[in-house]
């Protein structure tokens, strides 16, 4: 009796095991009959401000496998890989790897099938138990443009996985710009599918009526402030050509346009041949994929000569009819005459002139000591500059964005030593140069910061999300800066003769029937020919638009950027470009070039 009872609980306890602790058995069982199919949701459209579609979704497939349902042995290799038409000794490896992962759980053996081969390979499906085709769905750009700002998605990788257990093997990710900004928004809801399988691997309808079904919820839709058409036709100007643009409607924030040159076709980074094109990209010499219109650091040059002047007639140490002999024994300078007033000092961008306005600023005879009292004005100074949103990251929808540089008291201290400095050390930040930088972005919010005479909108690049009248996602409030609102109109003035009056080194950016505000700069480059900088809004009384240029190794602002902000202005305000020998003169200017096998002519990128 007692063998029969030992026997009885050695049986029983085995079977609980198998039937209850270890799913093996009933996982393996449900596989040979079940199937559950993952239903990847379309990720959400991207639209640009006019409802035009700047990412939509195209249908591919992909070839799944369940290890454990596989007979190694009677599996025809061969013929699955031509099918696929992909290497024949590789089948096997992948399907080591897929089992190396899970023998229950599916995996992708291979990705992103053509319409065609999928057709092909339907056919032959019941001669591959433990394969089936899962459809899935992929970027398409209808317009190549806004590479950097739309991003690109990409196969997530297993530090992704770790971080966020919502994705699995296989999946899809956002990996820069509003792909990956927005990703949580972008990606919608997997759903499931249970369906029933025979013993020839093919698929007899749903399980239990599908009962245990779920539905794929598609991601939500982007509403971006992009004009595709303004998008296009910048990064068209600047082909050939290193640097950025961006356009900012200037009540709102809005940004139109931002491009960083050389750009590259956002199609490229699609599909197959997503990791060979992107090595390709990585190893350009232009580089490409670097967004210089967000991270770029580089001197301003001459536009920082409005905020110094903003700040003296704050401070009080000038008023708008201050003037300066031009004195180049101080400071280097082209040819005009004396510059009169504030107003004269910004139209003639007059170098001795600002160097005299930013030793006010530092050196106010707070105190006897030179150095104390340069600590002083050069702290006042960095609060001012700080709120126009230099020296500090602006927190506009997208990754990766950089902050500039205004260099502080703490900077010089740890150079020079503490009181070791004076205006006499730091002069050359007069006329942005020397340790002060800012990027692209911060440059088209400078010029908006002058359309709106003292606040800005923090940039930002979507709307809304979901619904085009769900509301902005961003932070939409007015940030003033700490210079009074009276202060900005001598200042503007100067902005608009640059452009409109004799000896305005802004003339090139002169527009028929549009009042144009603007400001050059040339920013020194010590790896070789300058760059040229221009910032200006439109039109002076009712702004609709302020823009940033950056052209690097094209000389003076007034040259080629100039000219290029304007007819970005008059693209967007008017609907289309009248000055043609200029846009002509400004499309064949190029920095460098491509020869027949995409070799660079020209000077390379620093």
């Amino acid at each position: 009796m007692a063998i029969f009872i030992l026997v009885a609980v050695i049986y029983w306890i085995r079977l609980f095991q198998l039937q209850i602790v270890d799913e093996r058995y009933t996982l393996d069982a449900q596989s040979n009959a079940i199937r559950h199919k993952v239903q990847y949701p379309s990720r959400g459209l991207i639209l640009d401000r006019n409802g035009q579609i700047l990412v939509y979704n195209e249908a591919v497939y992909d070839l799944m496998v369940v290890p454990g349902q596989v007979d190694v042995d009677e599996m025809d290799w061969g013929k699955l890989a031509r099918l696929l038409e992909i290497d024949s000794a590789g089948t096997k490896e992948r399907y080591r790897k897929a089992r190396s992962y899970s023998r229950y759980a599916p995996s992708v053996f291979e990705k992103q099938i053509s319409k065609e081969v999928y057709g092909r390979l339907q056919e032959y499906m019941y001669q591959f138990p433990g394969f089936y085709v899962q459809s899935r769905s992929l970027r398409r750009y209808p317009k190549p443009v806004a590479a950097h700002v739309l991003g690109d998605v990409g196969e997530v990788s297993s530090e992704e996985i770790i971080q966020n257990p919502h994705y699995k093997p296989g999946d899809y990710i956002g990996k820069s710009g509003l792909e990956k900004y927005y990703e949580e928004v972008l990606r919608g809801k997997k759903g499931v599918k249970v369906v029933m399988v025979d013993v020839l691997n093919r698929e007899k309808g749903s399980y239990k009526e599908g009962a245990y079904d779920s539905l794929a919820q598609q991601g939500e839709p982007l509403y971006t402030t992009l004009d595709a058409d303004l998008q296009a036709y910048a990064e068209e100007l600047m082909q050939g050509k290193r640097g950025s643009v961006v356009a900012i409607e200037p009540s709102t924030g809005e940004v139109l346009a931002l491009v960083s040159a050389p750009t590259y076709d956002p199609n490229l980074l699609v599909g197959r041949v997503r990791s060979q094109n992107y090595g390709a990209l990585i190893g350009d010499p232009q580089k490409p994929l670097f967004n210089r219109a967000l991270m770029s650091y580089y001197p301003p040059g001459s536009i920082f000569k409005l905020p110094q002047a903003l700040i003296a007639l704050q401070e009080g140490v000038i008023n708008p009819n201050t003037g300066f002999e031009c004195d180049k024994t101080l400071i280097g300078c082209h040819d005009h005459p004396d510059a009169k007033s504030v107003t004269e000092g910004i139209r003639m961008s007059c170098n001795p002139y600002f160097y005299q306005v930013f030793k006010r600023v530092i050196q106010q005879g707070k105190v006897s000591n030179i150095f104390e009292d340069s600590r002083i004005g050069l702290n006042r100074w960095d609060e001012y500059m700080r709120s126009f949103g230099l020296g500090k990251r602006l927190a506009i929808d997208l990754l990766d964005v950089k902050g500039g540089y205004i260099p502080d008291t703490g900077f010089y201290d740890r150079f020079y030593g503490y009181k070791r400095w004076a205006f006499s050390t730091i002069y050359s930040l007069s006329i942005g140069q020397g340790e002060v930088s800012l990027v692209p972005v911060q440059m088209a919010n400078l010029a908006a910061i002058m359309a709106n005479r003292g606040y800005y909108v923090t940039p930002h690049l979507v709307k809304a999300v979901g619904e085009e009248n769900a509301g902005l996602q961003t932070d939409t409030s007015r940030h003033y800066t700490m210079v009074a609102k009276k202060y900005f109109e001598p200042v503007v003035q100067g902005m608009y003769e640059a452009v409109h009056l004799p000896k305005g080194t802004a003339r090139r950016a002169e527009i028929p029937d549009i009042v144009v505000c603007g400001k050059t700069g040339t920013s020194e480059n010590p790896h070789g020919d300058d760059h040229a900088v221009f910032i200006g809004f439109a039109p002076m009384d009712d702004p609709q638009i302020a823009v940033s240029v950056f052209l690097e190794n094209s000389g003076f602002g007034g040259v080629w950027a100039a000219p290029l902000g304007s007819l970005l202005i008059e693209k967007y305000l008017k609907g289309a470009v009248a000055r043609g020998d200029l846009e002509r003169q400004v499309r064949e200017f190029t920095i460098f070039e491509r020869d027949a096998e995409g070799n660079i002519i020209g000077p390379p990128a620093h």
